[in-house]
Order: structure tokens, then sequence, then C-alpha cells
């Protein structure tokens, strides 16, 4: 894994195509996104003022999407850290490898879809922030 940094965070513009009865954006595996799509998941329910998130992955890339409602993503590379505001279906937060995040801010109904590079596998978690750290240092 090569160190990454906030500044390789950033906000893709997915296809919107606009029709009189409703909006539809698609997502295509490697055409959209920069890699191919191994799993989906999302957030919802998430309780006024709780957060969710708060670890960061090894190799995993993924792409956040508000796909309803809002809310805050957070950053953190180690050293900076930099919150992105997702509230557009359209419009997905793709975090690299190497960065702890955290979501909060959440607004009532909100839904945080997630595409994600990888099935899940916990030996790519660092859910201690210290160890991240330790981690980011090293390398």
């Amino acid at each position: 894994m090569i160190a990454t940094s906030v500044y390789e965070c950033m906000l893709l513009t997915l296809p919107k195509n606009h029709q009189l009865n409703g909006n539809l954006t698609s997502i295509t595996n490697s055409v959209e996104v920069p890699f191919d799509i191994k799993r989906i998941y999302y957030l919802y329910d998430v309780p006024g003022g709780n957060s969710r998130g708060g670890h960061a992955h090894k190799d995993l890339y993924q792409i956040m999407i508000a796909l309803s409602g809002s809310f805050k993503v957070t950053v953190d590379d180690g050293n900076i850290k930099q919150s992105f505001d997702l509230f557009q279906p359209y419009q997905g937060l793709l975090i690299p490898p190497g960065l702890w995040r955290d979501l909060d801010h959440f607004s009532s109904g909100s839904i945080c879809m997630v595409l994600a590079s990888e099935i899940f596998d916990e030996n790519d978690y660092f859910r201690d922030y210290k160890e991240f750290k330790l981690w980011k240092s090293s390398k």
C-alpha cells in the first residue's frame, strides 16, 4: 500500500439522467468508479447525534454516496483532516486505502450507500486510532 493523504480523496460526479418522471443514476464497474465493485452496503436509521465509521482500511477503496438526506465524512491521514458534506445522490466520495474515516451529522432519514473494492475482511481494518497512526508513521 502506498502512503495516502486526504488530498487523494475526491468527489465524483456520477451520471445523472434527468427525466420529467424522475432522475436515474447508474454505476458500472470500472466505468464511473476506478475499481471493480465487490461489495455494496448501506447505513440507515442512524440515530441523531451518533456517528459511524471510526476506522481505516489497509487496502480497501470505497465510494460513499448520500442516497437520501445528508451526512459529513471526515478523513484523516494521520496528520491532516478534511471533511466532506455529502447530500446529492449523484455525487460520491472516493476514499482510498490508508485513511481514517468518521461519519457524523446524519440528517433524519439519511441513507449512506458504500461501494467497496473488496469483500469484507476484518484483517483489512484498523479500529484503534493509535495503531493506525503507528502504521502510517512506518510508511
